[in-house]
């Protein structure tokens, strides 16, 4: 299994270049698009190449799912402690994004270290954002109590127009996926992945893991949550986070598990389909070559304009039509050629004297000549005899 980073790299990798060449007055205009419909703009100009502008487009939340001016709610809370004074948080944003930050190059530390360490924070801006309102409910889970205000059931945005939910109580939080996919054969794969993923929690390992259970129904959990939100063609993935899996460094790992699970499931199932459809094509090429190869081998026609490169062998080659020859001699007769080489025909053509029924009690016989590569002197001498 491979768990996906939560920084972007293509971020952080523009934020390293730009530190390392602030000398170098360099404009950049950059936009790219991430998993789960996460945009990004990066913006520096010729007059202040110091200062980075930075704009995050989040996806479109759904009607059930609590947004404050455009961001999750404890999202500004959560900027301003990850990255102090280092970044400004514009408002209003540039059009058509829900967040501009003004990162100073300026203002970064001058320890290499805590430099590196903060830009990579930095190009975590998604898991900042997005994952703000988890982690306070995994917060007060910690300290075992409620958020105040939050009485039931909390929708948190994870993909353009969906949603997964939280069930917060003082002792245990929870989570609720109701996984979605378009395609069907995604579906087929999804749901056997996640049957297959609640099974591997039994396993001994992972006797510390959170409980995590698979439905095709919606759980008792989410009875008050609108029906719209419910159609999942891929069943229900809950999973049951207590305070010990939120203790000290596991809240981060824990916070960007949760925020990314469906772009997790989404891509694995994707990288299956990919193995089995590599599979198939071998196998189906595989069984083409192997057909056209026979067909070739009984079409006279065919074989000669395959052969024409090879006209001066051609009626010491042809003899491999005959049955005589077993079909493997004759497999690799056209497998040299289809790799284009001319000195192959010399190799197969020795190659089919030793196939050929008979060869061995041949090459005893003093009188058998084998086809060999002569000397000019050896030639006129057999050209007499």
């Amino acid at each position: 299994m491979i768990l996906l980073q939560s920084h972007s790299r293509f971020l952080l990798q523009t934020l390293l270049n730009r530190v390392q060449n602030l000398e170098k007055a360099v404009e950049l205009d950059y936009h790219w698009v991430e998993f789960d419909d996460v945009r990004y703009h990066i913006l520096v100009s010729m007059k202040n190449p110091n200062v980075l502008l930075l704009s995050v487009s989040l996806p479109i939340p759904p009607p059930e799912a609590v947004f404050i001016g455009g961001l999750p709610f404890g999202a500004i809370e959560a900027l301003k402690a990850a990255y102090g004074v280092v970044v400004q948080i514009l408002d209003p944003p540039r059009d058509g994004f829900n967040l501009t930050l003004k990162l100073n190059f300026g203002k970064l530390p001058l320890d290499e270290e805590h430099r590196h360490a903060l830009l990579v924070k930095i190009a975590s801006v998604r898991e900042v954002v997005l994952g703000a309102p988890l982690r306070v409910v995994l917060k007060h889970l910690s300290s075992r109590t409620v958020i105040p205000g939050i009485d039931g059931l909390l929708a948190l945005v994870h993909r353009s127009k969906e949603s997964f939910f939280l069930v917060p109580q003082p002792g245990k939080v929870t989570v609720v996926f109701p996984m979605r996919f378009k395609d069907s054969i995604d579906i087929a794969f999804a749901t056997s992945f996640l049957q297959e993923f609640v099974e591997a929690r039994h396993t001994a390992g992972l006797n510390n893991a959170p409980p995590c259970l698979w439905s095709p129904n919606p759980p008792l959990e989410l009875k008050e949550a609108p029906a719209e939100a419910l159609s999942a063609n891929a069943g229900f993935v809950s999973f049951v986070i207590f305070p010990r899996h939120v203790e000290g460094k596991k809240l981060d790992r824990t916070v960007w598990n949760l925020s990314t699970f469906h772009a997790y499931v989404s891509y694995h199932v994707k990288c299956s389909e990919s193995f089995m459809h590599t599979r198939m094509r071998r196998r189906v090429e595989s069984m083409i070559q192997k057909r056209s190869v026979e067909l070739c081998f009984t079409d006279e026609s065919l074989l000669k304009f395959l052969f024409q490169p090879f006209s001066f062998w051609y009626p010491r080659i042809m003899g491999t039509c005959s049955d005589s020859y077993p079909k493997e001699a004759r497999f690799s007769v056209l497998s040299g050629l289809f790799k284009g080489s001319y000195r192959v025909s010399l190799v197969v053509s020795q190659a089919l004297d030793r196939a050929k029924p008979g060869a061995e009690e041949k090459k005893k016989s003093p009188n058998s000549r084998s086809f060999k590569r002569l000397s000019l002197k050896e030639a006129r001498a057999n050209s007499i005899s």
